[in-house]
């Protein structure tokens, strides 16, 4: 049971980060702007989005990979919003990213430790 939850936890999270990360690109369409330049906008809007959803299948297939780059993926985020020096807003949006890299890392070290058993 704990081996489960430790299994989906991560991954539940960030997909919960991915998609509350992806509801701030819909703003892209308000506006007089043209349809493509909307549709140029909201994508634009979504590069974490999408850097965050291709870590997400590094870290499904290689857990300590994948938990290296989210939590670096964190302190990357952590420097381009300013999170470290008083942004607590940045800086609570993105922690899911480092909780998640975290728990990756330890649910691979734990499924190599079983594996040897």
């Amino acid at each position: 049971m704990i081996r489960k939850i430790l299994f989906w936890t991560p991954r539940i999270l960030i997909i919960f980060t991915i998609l509350f990360m992806m509801l701030f690109s819909f703003d892209s369409f308000e506006g007089d702007a043209a349809f493509g330049m909307k549709i140029l906008a909201f994508l634009i809007h979504n590069i974490p989005v999408f850097v965050l959803i291709a870590l997400l299948i590094v870290a499904w297939k290689r857990e300590v990979i994948g938990g290296g780059l989210l939590i670096a993926a964190f302190i990357a985020a952590g420097i381009l919003f300013k999170s470290f020096s008083g942004n607590m807003a940045s800086f609570i949006i993105i922690s899911p990213i480092l909780i998640s890299g975290i728990l990756f890392i330890f649910n691979g070290i734990q499924g190599k430790k079983n594996q040897r058993k």
